[in-house]
């Protein structure tokens, strides 16, 4: 959470997705009184969101009006429709496609076909209400096309009910109510690991009678002993660095996990407004482009087009906290093509796209803007995980298991992993996150209780 002119800005976790008794995360956050009094109402607990935002508040086309409300629902009520049957492949031997992707399309294409092919203005913006909700969904499951999402282990994900909620004070309240009941200086920031060294026999200076299995060495020179790391590296690092950044190198299956599993990027632009020009019941400003169709393929060209991959705008309520900000979310190499460009390139090119979308020629440009930039950021190098063309859940499992692999091993559970990318039903989220890190810390706690 960032701290900005008006308000916060979530750079990283924006909601707690399904905040129900189920979900760790919302369970802390109740216990810390971190969140606002809706939250907690029994009614939004059980509301069966399966990760999504609200439908649109208003949808704009790209001829400069609102849409039609009953076709962008139409649209959307179709899709949510075959979004959950493609979850419902998991564990079949032939899944009908390869990708979520293939999937969809294929079956928006029967309906094309079931109206008779007709070219009518209703049918062509019904596709283009869909193509904008399949950006929506490259957004969720932090993708570049839904091509790459593998469709037969697509169910395996767990959405939890509740009507996903905010954090009041950013969600970095949450680790900081955590972090204050631990003794100080247990946790050391700003200490970037170089290696990890593991398998060896290490001692501390002038002791040694004990010895120690694994040694972090930091980018500073400062190096640290150990019986036992738990690994929290994101995804995209270890695609990168896994292969110098332990030392011996992770056994090839893990690598292989590794490389088989999807992570993407998905960005926030922030734009901050003199004054709405949304009416103030408006959450959700979705963006779409009238010529587009999930049946043809999409530009490539990014310096003309990578805007067009911006799925809309969340209100940031209450404006009495916030003032008047927008939040655009966009995914996918669009996305890391955006982390490229100045911030006065992507103020000026979010100007002209509201101007287009709402027919105001006059519309006053935004008075700040703020982005994150997941895939240019060293340490992560893109934003979550999923389960990609090629590989499947047994991967997520395989990437969770602790090293050395061998049981007997006299000094086990050198390295434990943890991290969204190790939880294989709640990837991609921060209570997968969360219960990954609880799961290692009890096989520790029962280690020692042996």
């Amino acid at each position: 959470s960032l701290p900005t002119a008006s308000g916060l800005a979530e750079m990283g976790a924006h909601w707690i997705h399904g905040p129900s008794p189920g979900n760790p995360i919302f369970c802390l956050a109740t216990h810390y009184g971190l969140l606002g009094p809706e939250a907690g109402q029994e009614e939004n607990q059980q509301v069966e969101a399966g990760g999504h935002p609200p439908l649109p508040s208003v949808a704009y086309g790209s001829s400069g009006r609102s849409l039609s409300p009953q076709i962008v629902s139409e649209a959307w009520d179709l899709f949510h429709a075959l979004l959950a049957s493609a979850r419902n492949f998991q564990g079949a031997e032939k899944p009908p496609a390869a990708s979520v992707g293939q999937y969809l399309r294929t079956e928006i294409a029967k309906r094309v076909t079931a109206l008779g092919g007709v070219k009518d203005s209703h049918q062509q913006l019904r596709l283009a209400v869909l193509a904008a909700c399949l950006k929506l969904e490259c957004c969720i499951s932090g993708t570049h096309s839904m091509d790459l999402v593998a469709l037969e282990p697509f169910g395996e994900y767990v959405s939890l009910p509740g009507l996903d909620c905010t954090f009041p004070g950013g969600y970095s309240t949450l680790p900081n109510c955590m972090l204050s009941a631990l003794p100080e200086g247990t946790v050391l920031l700003n200490k970037a690991v170089r290696t990890i060294q593991w398998q060896g026999s290490f001692h501390k200076e002038g002791d040694d009678a004990r010895d120690f299995p694994v040694r972090v060495e930091c980018e500073d020179g400062d190096t640290f002993l150990a019986d036992h790391v738990i690994v929290t590296i994101p995804l995209g690092f270890l695609k990168e660095r896994h292969q110098d950044f332990f030392q011996p190198p992770l056994p090839e299956r893990k690598a292989e996990a590794i490389r088989r599993l999807g992570f993407g990027t998905n960005n926030k632009i922030f734009l901050e407004f003199e004054q709405p020009f949304w009416e103030h019941h408006q959450q959700l400003l979705e963006v779409v482009w009238e010529d587009e169709s999930p049946l043809e393929e999409p530009s490539t060209d990014l310096e003309a087009s990578w805007f067009k991959k911006l799925i809309g705008f969340v209100v940031l309520q209450p404006p009495e906290q916030h003032g008047h900000v927008l939040c655009g979310f966009i995914a996918g190499k669009e996305a890391e093509y955006m982390e490229t460009l100045s911030d006065m390139e992507v103020l000026s090119t979010m100007t002209r796209v509201l101007r287009t979308l709402t027919g105001n020629p006059c519309l006053p440009a935004p008075r700040s803007v703020l982005r994150s930039q997941w895939r240019s950021t060293p340490y992560t190098r893109g934003s979550y995980s999923y389960v990609a063309v090629g590989s499947s859940g047994d991967d997520i499992d395989v990437l969770a298991q602790p090293l050395p692999e061998d049981p007997e091993d006299p000094r086990p559970l050198q390295l434990l992993f943890a991290g969204e990318a190790t939880h294989r039903t709640f990837y991609s989220t921060t209570h997968g996150a969360l219960l990954s890190g609880w799961r290692e810390a009890e096989r520790l706690n029962q280690l020692f209780q042996a």
